[in-house]
């Protein structure tokens, strides 16, 4: 018997990292092609910012989140159970005692368990691992958001190809409309065009700082802009160094039409990361017309192509001049490709097999 998908809103209540835009970009698609009582909503009394919905059934419950597990496996869980639905999950989660469809954005925990050195990040750690392997034998679907995360799901848990779609991320049409704002640079009159490099990403171990402290200690006559949040655990030790370079600025936070106007006046958007699943920040530089200097590891390459120039995630002694000397495609067709819109619309086929 089929029955309706069930939403896990928690992502309204997090930071608003890659993998929470993924989810909110996709509620309004899935709200366009589902018919009325396909779908809820389950959002948590101090959700924020949660967008008005016409198909999808919007369902708040009487609980503040304030600790995702207890949200995840006792609030959210018994209300999929009471209701008989099927959970659908964005966050690399699921309730333990239902099946129901997961993405797997990456198993970053699982393949860097020495990036995780405190006891604190070690709690995390292992949380998330417990949601990997519980997603990978249990769940009826896994969304992965490359054939490079689906792949090492298959080698490290043993599973079905088939129990696994690859659902590319993409752009929102919020983005691509949202304006740049030029006022940044009357806050940051350092930046000239074309004189600097950006990056742009949460100022974690894996996003590689390490690589930019490294090169613009190697090459004192570049410059590098950093945007970003300090994540609460995995803090790269390259941040205090970078802090004092005379050749980097931290911009701090950024909003996206801010984002914008660096993106488009930067010499080249930089993304050095060492592991990703994905890696959105490339493809939203793309989209602003930058040309992006990204590292040749993990899914990057599968993503990005022959649209890239490509460096060594651990080799920063590289003269990016004459790399950008090189020819790289029109990044127009897969602009064109990546879009929110037909992410939404992989999905939602997935779960009419379902509805």
């Amino acid at each position: 018997m089929k029955k309706k998908i069930i939403i896990n809103g928690e992502f309204y209540c997090n930071n608003l990292t890659g993998i929470e835009r993924v989810a909110r970009d996709t509620i309004p698609v899935l709200d366009k092609l589902a018919a009325p009582g396909e779908i809820e909503l389950v959002i948590p009394k101090n959700a924020r910012n949660v967008p008005e919905v016409k198909n999808i059934a919007l369902v708040k419950l009487d609980y503040e989140l304030h600790s995702f597990p207890k949200w995840q496996q006792f609030v959210f869980q018994k209300y999929v159970r009471t209701h008989k639905g099927i959970p659908l999950d964005f966050c690399n989660a699921t309730p333990y005692f239902c099946q129901g469809i997961s993405y797997i954005h990456d198993i970053y925990c699982k393949l860097f368990p020495n990036d995780f050195p405190t006891k604190q990040d070690k709690k995390v750690r292992l949380y998330n691992c417990f949601m990997y392997k519980r997603i990978a034998k249990k769940s009826k679907k896994i969304i992965a958001v490359s054939e490079y995360t689906k792949k090492t799901i298959i080698d490290t848990y043993h599973i079905s190809p088939e129990k696994i779609e690859v659902i590319y991320n993409g752009i929102s049409p919020s983005y691509i409309e949202t304006r740049p704002d030029e006022n940044v640079f009357q806050k940051f009159p350092i930046l000239k065009e074309k004189e600097f490099y950006f990056t742009l990403g949460s100022l974690s171990i894996r996003k590689n700082l390490k690589w930019i402290a490294n090169h613009a200690a190697l090459y004192p006559n570049e410059f590098f802009a950093i945007s970003g949040k300090i994540l609460e655990n995995v803090i790269p030790e390259e941040l205090e160094s970078l802090k004092t370079a005379k050749n980097v600025i931290f911009l701090g936070y950024l909003s996206d039409s801010e984002v914008k106007a660096v993106m488009s006046k930067c010499k080249a958007f930089i993304f050095p990361s060492y592991f990703e699943g994905f890696g959105i920040p490339p493809l939203e530089a793309l989209s602003c017309g930058a040309r992006i200097i990204i590292s040749d590891s993990t899914c990057l390459p599968e993503i990005y192509g022959d649209k890239a120039y490509y460096i060594h995630a651990d080799e920063p002694d590289i003269d990016l001049d004459e790399l950008l000397k090189k020819e790289v495609s029109s990044p127009k067709a897969l602009l064109d490709e990546l879009t929110v819109e037909n992410a939404g619309k992989k999905l939602y086929n997935i779960l009419k097999e379902y509805i």
